[in-house]
C-alpha cells in the first residue's frame, strides 16, 4: 500500500472533520460568516441545513479514517468507495454552489483516488 496515497486519504478526512465543525459548531459565528461569505441573517436561516450537512461530512471523515485501520483486504475498497463519495459530492458543489469546492474538496480526493488505484 502506498503511503502517499494514505497520507492523502488521512488529510482528506482532516479537511471533512474541519467541514463538519464548521458547518455544525462554527456555522453562525463571525468565522462561518467570513468564511461563506454571508451575513449572520443568512447563517442563522440556513444553520439547521448546515448541521445535516456537517453530518454527513463526519461520516465521510469517519469511513475514511476507517479505511486507514481496517483490515488490509477491506483498505483499498473501502478508500476508494469514501474517496468517491468525497470526489462525487465536491463535483456536484463545484457545479452547484462554488467552483472554489471543486479544489478544495474533489481534488484531494481525485488525487487520493488516483493513488490508491495506482497502488494496488
Amino acid at each position: 500500500m502506498s503511503i502517499a496515497a494514505i497520507v492523502v486519504a488521512a488529510l482528506v478526512a482532516l479537511l471533512h472533520v474541519y467541514f463538519m465543525v464548521l458547518e455544525m459548531f462554527l456555522w453562525t459565528t463571525p468565522y462561518g460568516q467570513k468564511t461563506f461569505g454571508r451575513t449572520a441573517e443568512q447563517q442563522i436561516a440556513s444553520a439547521s441545513l448546515a448541521k445535516n450537512q456537517g453530518l454527513y461530512n463526519g461520516f465521510l471523515a469517519a469511513g475514511l479514517v476507517w479505511s486507514l485501520v481496517a483490515a488490509p483486504a477491506m483498505t483499498h475498497p473501502l478508500r476508494a468507495f469514501f474517496l468517491g463519495c468525497v470526489l462525487v459530492a465536491g463535483v456536484y458543489g463545484s457545479i452547484t454552489v462554488s467552483r472554489k469546492i471543486l479544489f478544495v474538496q474533489a481534488l484531494p480526493a481525485a488525487i487520493g483516488l488516483a493513488l490508491d488505484i495506482a497502488s494496488r
